[in-house]
């Protein structure tokens, strides 16, 4: 007996781990494979290293780092991959379902006083009892609940993924706008400092006028007030790059104090058409492929749900033994009694599902509505992603011509005011006129500024969501 119970439990030992090699041979997944977590995040301590050592020397930062290290220390992202290492855990656990289980128990127990006796009377009597056992169960055929849960862990493991790589997509396009909205506060800045400068010059000439009484006093007073205003559009435009700057700094979780950046070169990118973007990105963009896998899992989890209709079948194969004294009577000795109570079991345990109180008819009604929900949400998905690109292709096109007309516009007013400066210096026109003509070529300066990183911008987004 003893040799059948053993050879049933290698058996089914046997026969667990050729179902999980099985498993393992099958894990194909739908979407990108799973790298383990300890590895990203010690795959970019050199770059890491490398930002710190920027920040330390205040060395200004180009576009690039600032992405990869608000992607590497951003807490959205961050959290986004815990939840990708608790989906590979998932998927590790449903293959655990296939194994074996192996459990041991040992007891002791003691009873004092009176208690009833074989002879079905009461009597004052001491007894001990130990018993022990083993335990195996080894389930067969689980009405293919193992299968199919992990198949949903696999798909729902492809979701997590996406919306991993789709949270750094986020943090992606929202450092390259705060990137260009800080150059374009800084260059605006600068058409400020041009203003005032050239204000500077108007008032001290008007002095030198002044003294030589050529013009009246009045005409100085208006050259002290219009360097005032732009004063305060200097003033104004340097706290708008500063806000700008900060805003970059907390989005990449870093101080703000001697953080700079680089300027960018021209990227020399082309306006895409919507439906080729389009198109593109339904088949490479994280958020859309993560709503389709939410769609695969839900598609999973209505056959998992239905596994409730299906019987189960498991081995299960036992050893024990036990030990047993009474006081005032003679007791076999405990080796002796180990031997003789020495008990093997071994056996099969089928069931079969008839009436489990609507469980399974309401786990299958609850994931169809699942199913539904992640089906309209992959809708709106690609609603959205439409949208999006819709939208950056006419921002992208109207900052285009803006830009084309600005630069014509720049030429035209700073040849204007080049001529009105020469009238008003031979005395030709009077400060009023000198002074429009001035702050036309400002303007026309700070359009262009405003088109240029619109037009820079959109068109990055386009080329984003155009990448393989």
């Amino acid at each position: 007996m003893n040799k059948i119970v053993c050879a049933a439990s290698a058996m089914a030992l046997a026969m667990a781990m050729a179902i999980v090699q099985r498993a393992s041979a099958q894990d194909t997944y739908i979407g990108p494979s799973a790298q383990p977590m300890e590895n990203a995040q010690q795959q970019d301590n050199s770059q890491q290293v490398s930002y710190q050592q920027n920040a330390a020397n205040q060395e200004p930062w180009s576009l690039d780092e600032c992405i990869a290290y608000a992607i590497e220390h951003n807490i959205n992202v961050r959290q986004r991959g815990l939840e990708a290492r608790n989906g590979e855990l998932a998927v590790t656990a449903a293959k655990d379902r296939f194994l074996p289980q192996v459990s041991a128990s040992a007891s002791e127990s003691f009873a004092f006083g009176r208690g009833l006796t074989a002879e079905n009377i009461y009597a004052n009597r001491n007894t001990q009892n130990f018993n022990w056992n083993v335990n195996l169960n080894l389930p067969l055929f689980q009405g293919l609940q193992a299968v199919r849960q992990l198949d949903y862990a696999k798909a729902d493991l492809c979701r997590l993924l996406q919306q991993w790589e789709s949270a750094k997509d986020d943090i992606t396009l929202n450092v390259i706008a705060q990137y260009l909205q800080v150059l374009a506060c800084q260059e605006l800045h600068n058409v400020a400092k041009i203003q005032y400068d050239l204000s500077v010059v108007q008032l001290e000439r008007q002095r030198q006028l002044l003294d030589a009484g050529k013009v009246p006093e009045l005409d100085v007073i208006e050259s002290e007030s219009q360097l005032a205003q732009n004063q305060v559009t200097l003033v104004t435009t340097q706290n708008d790059y500063q806000l700008a700057l900060l805003d970059l700094a907390q989005l990449l979780e870093i101080d703000a104090e001697g953080f700079q950046i680089r300027p960018l070169e021209s990227s020399g990118l082309k306006i895409l058409s919507v439906e080729d973007v389009y198109q593109k990105a339904l088949q490479n963009n994280h958020s859309i492929l993560a709503s389709r896998y939410s769609v695969t899992a839900a598609q999973k989890q209505v056959t998992l749900a239905k596994s409730g209709y299906i019987p189960t079948l498991s081995f299960y194969a036992g050893l024990g033994s036990s030990y047993y004294k009474v006081s005032g009577f003679e007791n076999s000795g405990f080796s002796k009694q180990m031997r003789d109570n020495f008990s093997k079991t071994l056996g099969f345990s089928l069931s079969i599902p008839i009436f489990d109180a609507f469980n399974t008819r309401n786990n299958l009604r609850r994931a169809n509505v699942s199913l539904l929900s992640a089906e309209l949400s992959l809708e709106q998905a690609q609603n959205s992603l439409y949208k999006a690109i819709a939208q950056a292709y006419q921002q992208a096109v109207g900052a285009e011509e803006k830009l084309k007309s600005s630069e014509k516009a720049v030429a035209a007013t700073k040849a204007a005011f080049e001529g009105m400066q020469d009238k008003y210096d031979y005395g030709k026109a009077n400060a009023t006129e000198y002074e429009q003509a001035r702050a036309a070529y400002i303007r026309s300066l700070a359009e262009q500024v405003q088109a240029r990183y619109e037009s820079a911008l959109r068109t990055r987004i386009l080329d984003f969501y155009n990448k393989d």
